[in-house]
């Protein structure tokens, strides 16, 4: 049965222009690293830097952009120029190795330029989601959005490594530019009430900056899931940087079918998607996060531990993408809901640009310290050190109200300048 909200012409061209968009960007997610390694010899150290470039305007720039869409009207023009950016500097990277001019050094800067659109984009469409979704649909519209981001994961890197396989990689990443442009005409063909401007967001940038940073530190909810999350993400970013360069290097899994594994283990996060609503609604909201920072990390650990016969090793791969995909969904679409939820509308961006800058700012960290650890270690004993450390994350929303949180929070009230930080 269709869902109700896909009725509605505007949530549907938005969801349509996610869903395309995600899809180009799982061959990308790909693509990208085994064009460094395959065509330009790229080794661990030169794996984590290409990760970190793709990674660092989210520690740059989430923050400023958050409180600059914030005091802009028009959210929905800013996803479509975020869009035609990137499909333009993607475009560059087959035209360069076609011309033998594509190093290294021009790869790390068009991720970097992917990567700072990428986040005017996402601080967006925090704000143009609140337009469209009523509250009580929340979770719904966040499970229809992650089931199109698990089906990405699923149809993703299939096609991603199979297109490698057959048109290299440089003209593999030409997918992900149509992508960009069919989600940039989705975008285009909206129609929607965007929430205006509200008094006293004319004011200054920094201030702007400093308020959406003061209410998520303040808040014991938001600080917990940005904290957990943060955690996650800095050992989870030490398991990206290395993890197909492992898979293809030491555990000699070819492109292709690295990439069919990797999007078969992922209809686990549609099955994520299917289950977050009723696993919120049965146990609440703030324990199905617990599980989800959880189940999203253990399984990664089948990685490391993998060994034995190709059918063993392969049969391990699948278990750990099937179970890991189902966790992130679960995670992402009740943390997703409760930040919104639990923000005002009219910080909705800055907040996610906060969230973006500590909790993707570390990611690049990550990735960094992956390569440093991969080159000093070894792969596998880092990927060892990965696997285990990406669970502490559970350890701040097992301390917090999460705990026993059954519904979708009120919005908190903003706490006087003079308050003292709350403590959850």
């Amino acid at each position: 049965m269709t869902d109700p909200l896909l009725a509605r012409p505007a949530f549907r061209r938005y969801w349509s222009a996610q869903t395309v968009s995600l899809l180009g960007d799982q061959v990308t997610v790909l693509a990208m690293p085994l064009l460094a390694v395959l065509a330009i010899g790229a080794g661990p150290a030169e794996m984590g830097c290409l990760t970190a470039a793709a990674l660092l305007p989210n520690l740059f720039f989430s923050l400023p952009a958050g409180a600059w869409v914030d005091r802009r009207a028009h959210k929905r023009r800013l996803m479509i120029a975020a869009d035609l950016g990137r499909a333009v500097l993607l475009v560059a990277v087959p035209v360069l190795w076609w011309a033998g001019a594509l190093t290294l050094d021009l790869l790390y800067l068009v991720a970097f330029g992917t990567g700072t659109l990428s986040v005017l984009f996402e601080v967006a469409h925090s704000s143009l989601f609140a337009s469209l979704v009523a509250r009580p649909d929340y979770v719904r519209a966040n499970s229809l959005v992650n089931g199109s981001r698990a089906m990405s994961f699923v149809a993703g890197p299939g096609v991603g490594g199979l297109l490698v396989q057959v048109f290299t990689a440089p003209f593999a990443l030409l997918a992900d530019v149509l992508t960009f442009l069919a989600s940039a005409a989705f975008l285009r063909r909206m129609r929607v009430a965007e929430r205006p401007v509200a008094p006293g967001q004319a004011a200054g940038m920094a201030a702007g900056m400093a308020a959406g940073m003061r209410f998520v530190m303040r808040s014991p909810v938001l600080r917990a899931i940005l904290l957990g999350a943060t955690t996650l993400n800095l050992f989870n970013y030490v398991f990206a940087a290395l993890f197909v360069l492992y898979a293809t290097t030491s555990l000699h899994v070819a492109p292709g079918t690295l990439g069919l594994i990797i999007g078969a283990g992922a209809v686990g996060g549609l099955l994520g998607a299917v289950v977050a609503g009723p696993v919120s609604r049965r146990i609440g909201i703030g324990p199905a996060l617990i599980v989800g920072l959880v189940v999203f990390p253990a399984p990664l650990i089948l990685v490391p531990l993998a060994g034995g016969s190709k059918t063993a090793v392969l049969t391990m791969l699948y278990a750990a993408e099937f179970v890991s995909a189902l966790g992130v969904m679960l995670l992402d679409i009740t943390a997703g809901s409760i930040q919104t939820a639990a923000t005002p509308d009219h910080k909705l961006a800055v907040v996610a640009g906060f969230k973006r800058t500590v909790n993707y700012g570390i990611r690049p960290i990550g990735a960094l310290l992956g390569g440093w650890l991969g080159t000093a270690i070894g792969v596998r004993p880092a990927l060892w050190v990965a696997t285990v450390g990406a669970l502490l994350g559970v350890l701040w929303a097992l301390f917090s109200p999460l705990r026993t949180m059954r519904e979708l929070p009120a919005g908190e009230p903003e706490p006087a300048l003079c308050a003292a930080p709350a403590v959850g």
